[in-house]
């Protein structure tokens, strides 16, 4: 066995074989041969397609990765009055071994060969960075090198010597440890997938070189997300494997120390990327339940969790009848849904997100009205009734559960950053600017520190503030200052540290905001008229918007993404503008259109009433009148019940 683990070291780039056992897993995992761009050379002895026979051999391993026991399912297709010796169940288990490796090296080969070489070939035509390339496909070509240079040739020679040498636990007790290079592939996983899905999204030719590898036969209609999973199962695979294989082995076997040991260590490696398949499996659901709300909540996060979905009724406050309802209960929020009868489409509408921060479970007592309890949050307080006094207990247990364990997380976060500040205290307020902060680290929070918002891999990604260190979203990272202590460059800070080291107050900040920056909820709450309209522009689709027609500029109409953005997308100046009041056999109902010249803006409101307020205010402003009296015209939340707030999307 020395020969291979030397070759195996020179190969995956080890210096010392002795390192193995304790090597962390291996970062040269591109060596030399990406610098340049070009693509690494094909593995030695490309694993060439099953014969036949062994196609039907590798269809039942496929059919048994369920999880249950190999050789259990295999005495199924056993004739009753034959019975297997347990030399037969180990040559079987072995054999098994083997032919999951070949058709695993075959997916090696297309991730590493295929999907690699071919995306990174693009990338060299300046269509996208080859740095994504190589962090999709981490140390994937290492991996490969392993399998098919060492461990199937391996594994093929025993069992073709089976008779004379029937062990396994050599060999893999031998290579085992090169398994810790799997550690880097399974724990840059997560943001590979998020990777693949952005470029795909956003990159046409990524997404074209992609689709076109995925028609071929070789990639058994399934996608390069699915094959790039496929090295996270597989440790758990030979774990399995080896398990069955102890269990028929005796104690007294020869092969029976190094079986046990390999174990040991392919149980360390299982470990992790079981941890890995559970967050994809979470991921999956994540991204089940986000279609079914219409794609419209941003809920597929690796840090959300749902902890309990199913129906239930809420009482109305008016009239005490029961409406059918539908929760989703994540580690951190309760997603409150309207069933949504359609053929196709999305099941759900989200009628309100109740964060689990500040909420409280009471048991409510209904003559009428059996099972009931109360939710209460800072958002809404809702009084449900379960299907059972079982369903009921399990409902308050899951809420009340995931409040208490909601707390814990946030006490054991604020005890660590008071400890932290005992050590490092923060920069004070006379500091700001002239001393570097310790930064405090992404891990240590969930949440911008400033405006309390869960951050998200997509829309609300982390940022640091220059001047305190504090973990901030975007939004509360869009300002500029000097620092002292980095030579007076411009940096990036949050709100409170630019006001107090630029002097600006809020009102001074807002002079300097341009027409579009200012806050929705600043003009929403000194409005004529604001609530949510259908918008449509020329021939593009409908699109929801937040409109506001504020106080201080009643001439102009300004649209917002959500009540709570901080930026308009569009203004439209009213005066001058032509209304067309009545909508078209293909408009939305409640419409009404605003033309100017070759201008055509098209909008739809959720009833008549609102529409009316609308044209209101408007059929004044295109004449360059304001209403009478501050709130003459007014229109607010009230018209539009539990709007949608950026907050709590």
């Amino acid at each position: 066995g020395l020969h291979i683990n030397q070759a195996l070291c020179r190969e995956l780039g080890v210096k010392d074989e002795s390192a193995i056992s304790s090597a962390s897993p291996t970062t040269s995992d591109h060596d030399g041969d990406v610098s340049d761009g070009s693509c690494r050379t094909p593995s030695i002895g490309a694993v060439l397609p099953l014969k036949e026979g062994e196609v039907e051999a590798e269809a039942k391993v496929q059919e048994r990765e369920n999880g249950d026991s190999p050789v259990e399912l295999e005495q199924l297709d056993q004739h009753p009055e034959t019975k297997e010796t347990n030399e037969q169940k180990l040559h079987k288990i072995a054999n098994e071994l083997l032919l999951t490796e070949r058709a695993y090296v075959n997916r090696l080969d297309l991730l590493d060969q295929v999907f690699y070489c071919k995306l990174l070939e693009e990338a060299n035509r300046g269509s996208f960075p080859a740095e994504m390339v190589n962090k999709i496909f981490s140390n994937i070509s290492s991996i490969n090198a392993f399998h098919s240079k060492f461990l199937l040739p391996e594994l093929e020679k025993r069992m073709q010597e089976w008779e004379t040498t029937p062990r396994i636990g050599d060999i893999l007790q031998k290579l085992a440890p090169f398994l810790k290079m799997y550690g880097e592939y399974v724990k840059g996983f997560d943001n590979a997938m998020e990777l693949v899905k952005n470029m795909t999204e956003r990159v046409p030719q990524f997404k074209s070189v992609i689709e076109e590898i995925q028609k071929q036969k070789i990639c058994g209609s399934l996608t390069l997300q699915h094959h790039m999973l496929e090295p996270v199962q597989r440790i758990p695979r030979y774990e399995m494997l080896l398990k069955d294989y102890l269990r028929k082995l005796p104690p007294d076997s020869p092969d029976w120390n190094d079986a046990k040991k390999s174990l040991e260590i392919i149980s360390t490696a299982a470990s992790h990327s079981n941890s890995a398949i559970r967050k994809m499996e979470n991921l999956k659901k994540l991204l089940e339940i986000y279609e079914m709300l219409g794609e419209e909540e941003d809920i597929v996060n690796p840090s959300n969790e749902l902890i309990k979905e199913g129906q239930i009724l809420k009482l109305a406050a008016r009239n005490t009848s029961a409406q059918e309802r539908y929760l989703f209960l994540f580690n951190n929020m309760l997603l409150y849904c309207v069933p949504r009868f359609s053929l196709v489409g999305s099941k759900f509408t989200v009628r309100t997100r109740v964060g689990i921060d500040g909420m409280k479970i009471v048991e409510t007592h209904n003559e009428e009205y059996p099972y009931t309890f109360q939710v209460s949050g800072k958002e809404r307080t809702l009084e449900l009734q379960a299907s059972s006094e079982q369903d009921k207990e399990e409902w308050i247990k899951a809420l009340q559960e995931t409040i208490d364990a909601f707390h814990q997380r946030h006490e054991t976060f604020r005890n660590a950053i008071a400890k932290d500040n005992d050590i490092h205290s923060e920069v004070s307020t006379a500091e700001l600017g002239k001393r570097a902060p310790r930064w405090i680290r992404d891990n240590e929070v969930t949440m911008c520190m400033k405006c309390k918002e869960p951050f998200n891999a997509l829309t609300r990604r982390r940022h640091h503030c220059r001047a305190c260190g504090h973990v901030v979203c975007w939004k509360c990272s869009d300002y500029k200052a000097q620092l002292e202590y980095d030579g007076g460059k411009l940096s990036k800070v949050c709100k409170d540290c630019y006001q107090i080291i630029s002097g600006f107050t809020d009102s001074e900040e807002k002079k300097r905001k341009g027409i579009l920056e200012i806050e929705s909820a600043e003009v929403s709450g000194n409005s004529v008229v604001c609530s949510f309209l259908q918008y449509m522009e020329k021939t593009k689709p409908w699109q929801k918007a937040w409109c506001v027609i504020p106080k201080q500029d009643p001439l102009v109409l300004y649209m917002y993404g959500a009540p709570q953005d901080v930026k308009a997308q569009a203004t439209i100046p009213l005066l001058g503008y032509i209304v067309d009041e009545m909508p078209r056999s293909a408009d939305l109902p409640h419409s009404f259109k605003l033309t100017q010249s070759k201008s055509v803006h098209s909008f739809a409101a959720d009833s008549e009433e609102l529409k009316q307020k609308w044209l209101k205010i408007i059929l004044l402003a295109v004449t360059g009148e304001t209403p009478d009296g501050p709130n003459e015209h007014q229109a607010t939340l009230d018209d539009h019940p539990e709007p949608k707030k950026k907050s709590e999307c």
